[in-house]
């Protein structure tokens, strides 16, 4: 990962499988679930948003942390 900031590619590797709209919760689950690394977790956890509708809302708040 570049700057700390996963890429949309990065997130939805690890997010495979998600239904939308997800909370913030289900995504770390899924992520840690799907073995994805410590930083991205973190970026999950601090992401602006408690509720995505899609995998671009989880770009957009991941990247505006």
């Amino acid at each position: 990962m570049s700057d700390n900031n996963p890429t949309p590619i990065e997130l939805q590797k690890y997010l495979s499988g998600v239904d939308y709209p997800a909370s913030r919760d289900d995504l770390v689950r899924t992520a840690r679930d799907q073995g994805a690394p410590d930083e991205l977790v973190q970026a999950l956890e601090s992401a602006s948003q408690d509720s995505f509708d899609s995998p671009t809302d989880v770009s957009s708040a991941v990247a505006g942390k």
